[in-house]
């Protein structure tokens, strides 16, 4: 049975999407579905409602959709990857003349996109944080909040009621937050995508993406996207991703617990700087966060002095990896400006895993001891 709006996040992420009513003899979470072509009636061809053919219909698919969707408060549309469905946002909302506003701190390939693959839409880059340019004339607001890799926070109601205002929409990118982190579909946004090889589904083993909308118009229009390009999910993948759903609620938990000790241990040390943590009371996102998000990922960045110090700092870490992504089970690390973001070369976005915080503190001190020495 669907798990009561009034649940708690744990009880929803275990529930979210499974069958509505329990089978002896089934499992619990049903197995992926693999079929290309799907028997058709012979005589009445097609039928509504009924599997015809692998690149639109697939049961495992929907399975996650529904429960994405529940945690999200919306409907859902798997994608390929996190970078398929922001591309597929983009790409059925705006038209040679429209205007669009992206974040100019935020994930930089939805940026490069929107900039070189959007021939004759105009787009304006404004901080997380804001100002936030006029709004008349505008069809879309991409926002990503918080920011990656910076962590800036936005105020997503204030500016959807701005942006509705003037008859622009309101995309929010979630992926660093989580559904459980933050509901932008409640807070005013129009759309919602987000990277689930991340957070959401929590093992570094997949690449998938979503978008869920407030509207069936928009939604319709994802789905015929989605359609037409071929830009689909993997079965297998789907099934990895609900199955991760789960145990959502307890790898943030951890995660953010992480997080906050990180962020304290890093703000006393001498060598580093620009520590960003919307949890942390004092920092520039703190009093927005409080009042908008449900919990803080285990996202945390802060500067070194140099390439070479973060470097060294990473090869002395016994449980951070080198590695890009964030959200996954095992700690891990990357210095931001060899993607290409503009960042100092010393910045580093470093991704709580669910170790012990005492362990994780311990590793992440002496690995910054053993950095610091000459």
């Amino acid at each position: 049975m669907m798990p009561a709006p009034d649940y708690g996040d744990g009880t929803r992420s275990v529930h979210a999407g499974l069958p509505p009513a329990a089978r002896p003899g089934q499992p619990f979470l049903p197995g992926p579905v693999f079929a290309a072509p799907y028997h058709l009636d012979p005589v009445a061809g097609p039928q509504p409602g009924v599997d015809g053919y692998g690149r639109t219909d697939n049961v495992t698919w929907r399975a996650l959709e529904a429960a994405i969707g529940e945690l999200e408060g919306g409907e859902c549309v798997l994608f390929s990857s996190g970078m398929a469905a922001m591309s597929a946002v983009l790409l059925t909302q705006l038209r040679p003349g429209d205007t669009v506003v992206l974040p100019s701190d935020g994930y930089f390939l939805a940026r490069a996109f929107a900039q070189d693959s959007l021939p004759g839409v105009e787009v304006l880059l404004a901080p997380t944080a804001g100002p936030y340019p006029s709004l008349e004339g505008v069809r879309l607001v991409l926002l990503e909040t918080p920011a990656n890799p910076g962590l800036d926070v936005c105020d997503i109601a204030s500016l959807a009621d701005r942006a509705h205002e003037a008859g622009a929409l309101v995309a929010v990118d979630n992926t660093t937050a989580t559904p459980l982190g933050q509901r932008p579909l409640e807070l005013g946004a129009d759309l919602v995508v987000g990277s689930a090889s991340k957070a959401l589904t929590g093992h570094s083993d997949l690449i998938m993406g979503y978008a869920c909308a407030a509207s069936s118009d928009l939604l319709a229009r994802l789905r015929t996207w989605r359609a037409r390009t071929g830009g689909v999910p993997g079965p297998f993948e789907a099934w990895l991703a609900h199955r991760s759903l789960g145990t959502l609620d307890l790898r943030l938990a951890r995660q953010s617990q992480n997080a906050a000790a990180v962020a304290e241990l890093l703000a006393g040390r001498p060598e580093v700087s620009s520590v960003r943590w919307p949890g942390r009371a004092g920092d520039p996102g703190y009093e927005v966060a409080r009042r908008q998000m449900r919990r803080i990922p285990g996202v945390v960045t802060f500067t070194l002095p140099s390439k070479a110090h973060v470097d060294a700092f990473l090869t002395a870490s016994r449980l951070i990896a080198a590695a890009t992504s964030f959200g996954g089970l095992h700690s891990s690390a990357d210095r931001r400006a060899q993607w290409g973001d503009d960042a100092p070369e010393g910045l580093v976005r470093l991704s709580c895993g669910v170790e012990d915080t005492d362990d994780l503190v311990a590793d992440i001190t002496a690995a910054l001891d053993a950095a610091a020495t000459p």
